[in-house]
């Protein structure tokens, strides 16, 4: 075996994990032909629940804590990780999960919303620390450069996915607040020298408390504070649905109450309050003795009330609500889930390019799609999508047979911007100020805030920047296309980030390059202009517009963002390789349990392992693994245009279907190759008993589907039970084991 010739693969959750059990043993038994071992490492929400109480478990359930492992080796120069979709879980799905292991056998502790004990308290900032993105920051230590592959992009081209009809009196758009938001309140200083900063919150009356004791920073780190008003935030809410219903739209709210852990379900459980404040209000004292949160959305109401003798009086008191609020819109129209049930269900990085792709509407109570107003409290970034709806109110629908591409180089490492602030937001209880303080006591930032407001510090490291920087130059210069860092002078982190970029790109030759700062609004009216034509821009953002944009574009572009090359160069030489979003993933769940058909398409990981096995290559000098790669590339591209990924409806291939004909696909490119003489022979029996087995291997995998699944569990299923589900032909497994 070649040196450090191994790939750490990733057991997430839901649809993806059920993938894996399909997929993974394929790859095992290809990749061994190369001397490349395969390594599941366990990063699943109930894998890290498990990893994180081994003081509550008996020594058979205990497991090691693969993420804070995975983290170390990120930093390694050996490291080749690639990376599949996990549950960034809001609090509703973290105590679903706590419960399903506690009916497996494992003695957890509930969660503690409200911990009355130093022990609960601490069990608490355990199970806070799982919640939300918790994998991405620890694993991202690189900047990511996301794009559609050529394939996938000439499938889209040549299989136009459905775009809705756009109308120039469409109603839809986008409401923000035009001040006490996060983006009128931002301060940001550079610290010239390393040191530790603290977090204080200093009372009206003079006195102080600390809030947080350390916070490390760097030379050269931009570090902000911002605030958003929560009296201002209300009123706001309060305005725009009273706006909804004097307009007749459906009223929705869009933010990512799962990566923003702390801000967000904040900032929502203020909007479900708002919403249903007859019922709030009216029943304060009952939810309090109840333990409802509005933080958990309209959900926890009904969770709570369940048995309690007022559960009809109250039900029917939220009913009230709808005759004198706008219809709100549905996730799920047919059981009546609406966008504020659960933080969870809309993710605004999904639900908006959905919204736009679809004619500018979501989903009414009758199942029908209606104009609706999109609410994106902080204005940061939601101009990009008004840009958008402007857009195609001017011009139409974009069309994914002629339209341009706009790939990401996105600013991520070290857990950088925003989206580093969960262990640096807080909600003070009385006016005050809170400040940024140095070792020396310097008040480095500071913000003025009242009961109830939501302040959050984030901070972004030096070399990360510089890296993006050589990212962005370095994509530029393979494509040709101009790079726009997205980036607002008016903003104050954008102004600090300016003057760095201008620095570092004075250090690249950038000679024949197009390279411009735009702010968000001026970039996306920039870069749909050339869509139009046809014409590619790279997206040079930071670590939030990289989340919106990466799955905006794709979506508009090739459909979905699951078929999007994500690949992270880790700033100490390795790499991890993303697989795509895994937005549909518990739809997918839902459907294979009830008739063990399982659509969720696995492109996303034959493109990351095609990658990653092109980057082994080159840092082991494996010759072999270079041709897998490489012939991999191929059978994806076959893949797409025999149109082999999973059908529609049950009676088709699904999942499973799919990676048979990728390794059938797989099998014959390495068979035709003359770059390996030894993988040619090998895989040429396997091509052609594959082939003479395909008739065979369909009857049984599709005569697999159609009845219920029971795989033990949905946050942790049982191994055996999902190995069986999604192995379910003797015909392909004694063929894929017989190559090792």
């Amino acid at each position: 075996m070649a040196p450090n010739s191994k790939i750490i693969y990733t057991k997430t959750d839901e649809a993806p994990a059920l993938a894996t059990r399909s997929f993974l043993p394929i790859v095992k038994a290809f990749l061994s032909t190369a001397g490349v071992e395969v390594e599941l490492q366990d990063i699943s929400l109930a894998g890290r629940i498990i990893a994180n109480f081994p003081d509550f478990l008996s020594d058979e359930q205990k497991i090691n804590d693969a993420l804070t492992e995975l983290g170390e080796l990120a930093k390694k120069p050996e490291a080749n990780i690639i990376k599949l979709p996990n549950i960034s879980a809001s609090i509703p799905q973290l105590k679903a999960a706590i419960s399903e292991l506690q009916s497996q056998g494992y003695s957890l502790p509930e969660y503690p919303e409200e911990p009355a004990t130093d022990q609960e308290a601490e069990i608490k900032q355990r199970y806070d620390k799982i919640k939300g993105s918790a994998v991405n920051p620890v694993l991202r230590e690189g900047n990511s450069d996301r794009r559609a592959p050529f394939a996938v992009k000439q499938y889209a081209k040549s299989h136009p996915h459905s775009m809705g009809t756009w109308s120039s009196d469409s109603k839809s758009h986008v409401s923000s607040m035009d001040s006490g938001d996060f983006y009128e309140s931002e301060v940001s200083a550079t610290i010239e020298k390393a040191s530790n900063l603290a977090i204080k919150f200093v009372s009206a009356d003079g006195s102080s408390s600390t809030l947080k004791d350390s916070v490390p920073v760097l030379d050269g780190e931009i570090v902000d504070a911002s605030v958003m008003s929560m009296a201002k935030l209300k009123t706001f809410l309060a305005a725009e649905i009273q706006d909804a219903m004097n307009k007749g739209v459906l009223f929705s709210l869009h933010m990512k109450a799962t990566m923003m852990k702390v801000s967000d379900p904040i900032i929502f459980g203020a909007c479900v309050e708002v919403y249903y404040q007859d019922v709030f209000e009216k029943y304060a004292n009952l939810f309090e003795s109840l333990g409802v949160d509005a933080k958990n959305g309209l959900g926890d109401v009904y969770a709570k009330l369940k048995g309690h003798q007022k559960q009809q009086e109250v039900e029917a008191a939220i009913q009230a609500v709808y005759k004198s609020r706008p219809a709100l819109a549905m996730v799920n129209s047919d059981k009546g889930i609406t966008n504020l049930h659960v933080p969870s269900d809309v993710i605004i990085d999904a639900s908006m390019p959905a919204m736009i792709r679809t004619s500018g509407q979501m989903w009414n109570a009758e199942g029908k799609p209606q104009d609706a107003k999109a609410t994106i409290p902080d204005r940061s970034y939601s101009a990009v999508y008004q840009a958008i709806i402007e857009d195609c109110k001017a011009h139409g629908a974009y069309d994914p047979t002629t339209m341009g591409s706009v790939p990401n180089v996105g600013l991520m490492a070290q857990k950088a911007e925003e989206y580093g602030s969960h262990d640096k937001t807080f909600q003070p209880t009385e006016t005050g100020t809170i400040q940024v303080v140095s070792e020396s006591g310097e008040v480095v930032l500071e913000q003025a805030v009242e009961a109830g407001d939501i302040f959050r510090m984030c901070q972004v490291k030096d070399l990360p920047i510089q890296d993006w920087v050589k990212l962005a130059v370095t994509r530029a210069k393979a494509t040709g296309a101009p790079a726009v860092f997205w980036l607002d002078q008016n903003r104050a982190h954008d102004a600090q980030l300016i003057r760095k970029v201008n620095k570092y790109l004075s250090k690249h030759d950038t000679s024949g390059l197009e390279l411009l700062i735009m702010s968000p609004v001026e970039a996306t009216k920039f870069s749909i202009e050339r869509i139009r034509k046809g014409l590619d821009t790279i997206s040079v953002t930071g670590n939030v517009l990289r989340d919106y944009l990466t799955d905006l574009f794709p979506i508009l572009e090739v459909g979905t963002s699951a078929k999007m090359l994500s690949i992270v160069p880790l700033m100490n030489g390795g790499g991890l390789f993303e697989t795509g979003a895994g937005g549909s993933a518990p739809k997918h769940v839902q459907q294979f349990e009830k008739e063990g058909y399982l659509r969720w398409d696995s492109l996303g990981e034959f493109l990351a392992l095609a990658a990653s096995l092109e980057h082994l290559a080159e840092a082991d000098n494996n010759n072999k693994a270079k041709v897998l790669g490489a012939s991999l590339d191929q059978a994806a591209a076959k893949f797409l245009e025999n149109n082999k990924s999973p059908a529609r409806r049950l009676g088709g291939i699904d999942n499973r279907g799919s990676h048979f004909y990728l390794a059938m696909y797989w099998a014959q490119a390495l068979a035709e190759q003359n770059q390996d003489p030894d993988l040619k022979g090998k895989f040429a029996s396997v091509a052609s008993n594959l082939e003479a087995s395909e008739e065979k291997i369909n009857q049984e995998l599709i005569g697999a589907q159609g009845e219920a699944q029971d795989i033990g569990g949905y946050y942790q299923p049982d191994d055996d039970l999902v190995a069986k589900a999604m192995r379910p032909s003797a015909s392909l497994n004694a063929i894929i084991e017989a190559i090792a």
